[in-house]
Parts: structure tokens; sequence; C-alpha cells
């Protein structure tokens, strides 16, 4: 077992960690004697070249059966991301809102005219003086990766707007901003070049995961308790937070079933603190 290698999402193989599965069980809120079985079902089923998508998926269904709701929606964190697409627009809906709980005003979709050319801008924050830039790149599953001809992209167009002549459409920086993770190449360019990147866990300690749980802004996909038409209609009508669905009059309103609201409800609850 400590030998056995797991295909990651990418493709890239690695040895299977049981310290790191248990460590993210355990980030969730899952009790040791959970934590203890569920490792103990995803060793006995593990085989070579096992990806880390069917583990996870084991490891889910053994948390919704084992524990309370709100486990396995805290472990199914990064995958919920996923379902904020596919056009990617709600990704930047809810990027506003995680900008906004950490002190931030923010508009999205904006047009600014730059030094030499004009430019439409994902997010546009301000906060304590700074005006930031910031290109929201939204991958569907696991495997996407940011690579450097984004942040030479990102970079080269929030330096025309830093130079614009106009002060409205002014930046002070630019920020690359994705639900997945960077390339190297990227991160060293990065870091060459001072434009800065925030990812689903870099940088370490301050990525886009930790700004999540710190301000308590889940994700609506991350319900367990909602179908994924459920889902995808309460985000057509501009819902993205997990903390947004509060009443059992909203939830009535787009469709979601009388018998089932008060369990949706008291996950959105254990989940979000509302």
């Amino acid at each position: 077992m400590a030998h056995t290698l797991i295909t990651k999402a990418g493709g890239e193989r690695e040895r299977f960690d049981p310290v790191k599965l248990e460590r993210s069980l355990a980030h969730a809120g899952a009790t040791s004697t959970v934590r203890a079985r569920v490792l103990a079902e995803i060793i006995h089923e593990l085989r070579p070249f096992m990806s880390t998508e069917m583990i996870y998926r084991k490891a889910f269904e053994l948390l919704k059966t084992n524990e309370e709701t709100p486990v396995a929606a805290r472990y199914s964190l990064k995958r919920a991301m996923f379902g904020l697409g596919p056009s990617g627009f709600p990704f930047e809906q809810f990027l506003s809102e995680v900008l906004r709980a950490h002190g931030w005003s923010v508009q999205t979709d904006q047009m600014l005219t730059g030094r030499c050319a004009p430019h439409e801008v994902d997010v546009l924050a301000e906060k304590n003086g700074r005006k930031i830039g910031i290109e929201a790149k939204f991958h569907n599953e696991a495997g996407g990766k940011t690579d450097i001809k984004d942040a030479l992209y990102v970079h080269a167009r929030y330096e025309d707007l830093r130079q614009a002549p106009i002060e409205s459409s002014r930046v002070d920086e630019g920020w690359l901003v994705t639900n997945t993770e960077f390339t190297r190449n990227a991160i060293r360019y990065a870091r060459c070049s001072n434009l800065t990147l925030l990812g689903w866990d870099y940088p370490r300690s301050r990525g886009l995961m930790q700004m999540i749980e710190e301000a308590k802004v889940h994700p609506l996909t991350a319900l367990t308790t909602l179908s994924e038409g459920e889902k995808r209609r309460l985000m057509e009508n501009n819902i993205v937070l997990c903390k947004s669905v509060q009443t059992p009059h909203l939830l009535t309103e787009y469709g979601i079933a009388p018998a089932k609201i008060p369990r949706v409800l008291q996950e959105a609850k254990q989940l979000c603190g509302i």
C-alpha cells in the first residue's frame, strides 16, 4: 500500500499517502472513528493507478453515510467549485463575494481604457486606497492548470491599465485568480514580474480555500442536499452562496420540494453558519 501509485487528475502519478487523506478528512471535521473507517475502506479497495477522483468519490460517499451532512460538504469544497460553471460567470460572482467578505468593495464586468487599448475586467476590487484588476480563470475539471500564457497576458493588460491616462480606468496592480492550480512557469514568471497569483491553495496558507473558510462564504454548490438541477436554477438567478439560502420562501420560489427544504436549511446553517 505504501508504494501504490495513484493517478492525479492531470495524469501525473504519485504514491498514495494515507496521511494526506486523513488530514483532509480531519480538516472537513470527520471524527477519528470515521477517519479510521474511511481509510480502512480506501486501503482495502486501493488498486495500482487508481484515480484520485475515484478515491475522492469513495471517501465522499462514506462521509455522507457515516457523518453529519456538513462534513461531507466541507470535504467536497474543492469539487464544489467546479460546479460554478460551465461559463465561469458564477465563479466571478462567487469570487466577488469572497472579496467582499474580506472587506473589499467590488464590481464585475467593467470596461476600462488603458494607455494603449480598452480592456474588459472580470472583477475590479478596491480596499484601503488600492484598486485591483482581477482576471478570473475558471476550470471545469480538477486537472486544469493556469499557465504562463495567462500570466503573460494578465501582466501586460494590467500594465496598460496601470498607465491609463484617465484616473477612473487606472489600477494599481493586477491579479490572476483560478479555482485550481498554476504551472511552475506561471508562478516563476509572476514572482519575477510582481504579478499576484491566487489559486486554490496558492499561496500556501493564504489561498482561495483559506479565504473561503475564514469568511464562511461557501459556494452554493457545496450543499449536498440540493440536486445539480436545483443548484443550476438558483445560480441562474445570481444565487451563488450557501449562506444566501436562508428562508423556505426563497427555496419554494425556485422550485425546491417543501419536504426537502428543512434538510437544505439545516445543512446550510451547519456548513455556513447562517
